[in-house]
């Protein structure tokens, strides 16, 4: 009886040790079997090991959760091994972050679907929420709003908490009332403090997320519902206004970089000069000449690139338009029809002569560093070199001023303006003024081809672009006249941004082209008219 006993007992504890030793490795380590579950290829089992994964506080966390979204984590469906592949080729096992030698070619990335997708992003922002750099939490919790992952509100309130920085903390709470929005069993007072939050943001995310919010029979969410609502388009509507206004500045900026030497030519030497686009493009090219001497040199100096392009350009048009006064315009003064077609075929010119130099095709032309990328203001956003572009044409447009004011040359220039034959008389060289004149303005149109390789393509039709729209500023804002000329471009620029909404592109296009036409009518001159040489023609 004893042996049996004996026997019973025997078998007994081996059955329980089996089961010991099967179940020890799970209960001594989760995380490991968070991360086998991924070798299942169930999205079900994915996203619980997710969701295990994010909640462990391991250090491995992170670089899997990134892996996965990244399509690094790979699973061998012979050995249920995971591992992820990194950024040089190289495997290291998911569990331990210890490299590999290698791994199977059975090995395949884990699959994504939307919802996990959506998983992965929350548990990415959850194990950011904590770190040390405030943009990095204000990122985090981005993306947590944007999710509004139920599983990742525990982590934003943990976070909200502890938090010290204004705007981090801001995005926190928008974080949470983006969650309890979503939420099913939230109560009406926990929804009607999240509406409060969430309409304060009072951008498209915002307006999405209340117009997906269901109140059921609540007249009391129902009302603050539609209340947000109504406050986010008003202030969007504001923006959007804004915004407007920005791209009108913007673009005014360019025409005015475009016009300003053109303005400087047609108002002191009366030349419809068809070339002077061309004058823009010659700039644009010197500018890709530049920062491949630069690029294939010195590299490390390729953020002042422009720096160098900006006086060459001006340099080389310049020479050019000298050249072209002296060769061609002296000798068609009093013409007006001849000096047009002349330009016009000089300006197929060096049109060819660009084609045959660098090709017909685009060239790229980089953006320095300081040039890159753009910020929010509010709901407006404003990219660094368009910002870059509107500082500069102020800035030549001053120099300009200060030039015609307070220089020799510029004195002369005046004096030309007014009156050819009293300067003549006077003993100054009105040729030699016409020729730096010339030089003046095609030298100003090559720093805007500086300006307008950061925002344009660069081909041999790039000043064919701009030529139209500048005479219609130099028309419109008075032959001549630097002040007329700045107010015209932005008054067009404007005119544009605001009508291309309502019209479209083509139309908005068409209509200022009328409305300058009716307005030359009554004022032939322009909004500021210069007295002088136009009055004794």
């Amino acid at each position: 009886m004893s042996f049996h006993r004996f026997q019973t007992c025997r078998i007994f504890f081996a059955v329980l040790g089996l089961i010991v030793a099967t179940a020890l490795p799970a209960l001594a380590d989760p995380f490991e079997a968070a991360v086998a579950k991924f070798a299942n290829g169930s999205f079900a089992d994915s996203m619980e090991a997710v969701e295990a994964i994010a909640a462990s506080g391991n250090a491995e966390a992170y670089p899997i959760i990134s892996a996965l979204q990244e399509s690094r984590l790979l699973t061998d469906s012979d050995t249920k091994k995971v591992y992820i592949k990194t950024a040089d080729g190289k495997y290291l096992d998911a569990a331990t972050g210890q490299h590999v030698a290698s791994v199977s070619q059975s090995a395949s990335p884990v699959r994504l679907n939307n919802r996990m997708r959506r998983h992965v992003e929350s548990a990415l922002a959850g194990l950011t929420l904590s770190s040390p750099d405030a943009a990095v939490r204000i990122q985090a919790a981005q993306s947590v709003f944007k999710s509004r992952n139920p599983s990742a509100l525990p982590a934003v309130e943990t976070a909200l908490q502890k938090e010290t920085n204004t705007s981090a903390r801001l995005a926190f709470a928008e974080a949470k009332a983006a969650i309890i929005l979503s939420k099913a069993d939230a109560t009406d007072a926990e929804k009607l403090d999240a509406i409060a939050v969430v309409s304060g943001r009072g951008d498209q995310d915002a307006l999405a997320l209340l117009n997906d919010l269901q109140v059921g029979s609540s007249e009391r969410l129902t009302r603050a519902k539609g209340n947000a609502i109504g406050s986010i388009k008003n202030k969007l509507a504001v923006w959007s206004v804004a915004q407007n206004a920005w791209y009108g500045i913007s673009l005014g900026s360019v025409l005015l970089l475009a016009a300003i030497g053109l303005a400087i030519t047609f108002g002191v030497m009366g030349v419809i000069n068809m070339a002077h686009g061309e004058m823009v493009m010659i700039g644009a090219y010197v500018t890709f000449v530049v920062q491949e001497i630069i690029r294939t040199k010195y590299p490390a100096l390729f953020d002042y690139s422009l720096i160098v392009a900006l006086p060459s350009a001006f340099l080389v048009a310049g020479a050019i338009g000298i050249v072209i006064e002296r060769a061609v315009i002296r000798f068609l003064y009093g013409r007006p029809l001849e000096t047009l077609l002349a330009t016009w075929g000089i300006s197929l010119i060096l049109q060819q002569a660009v084609r045959t130099a660098f090709g017909p095709t685009n060239r790229e032309v980089g953006n320095p560093s300081w040039m890159s990328g753009a910020f929010d203001l509010g709901q407006l956003t404003i990219t660094y070199n368009r910002l870059w572009i509107v500082v500069f044409a102020i800035a030549v447009f001053l120099v300009l001023q200060a030039m015609l004011r307070y220089t020799s040359l510029g004195l002369e220039m005046r004096a030309v303006t007014q009156n050819r034959r009293m300067a003549a008389a006077m003993g100054i060289a009105t040729s030699r003024v016409d020729a730096l004149t010339f030089g003046l303005g095609s030298g100003i149109a090559g720093i805007a081809g500086v300006a307008l390789s950061q925002i344009d393509n660069v081909s041999p039709n790039l000043g064919q672009s701009y030529i139209i729209d500048s005479f219609m500023v130099v028309v419109f804002g008075g032959v001549g006249n630097l002040w007329g000329t700045l107010v015209g471009a932005l008054t067009l620029g404007m005119a544009n941004k605001f009508l291309e909404p309502v019209a479209g592109a083509v139309l908005g296009k068409i209509a200022i082209l009328v409305l300058i036409i009716l307005f030359i009518q009554k004022r032939p001159r322009g909004m500021f008219a210069l007295k002088g040489r136009s009055v004794e023609a």
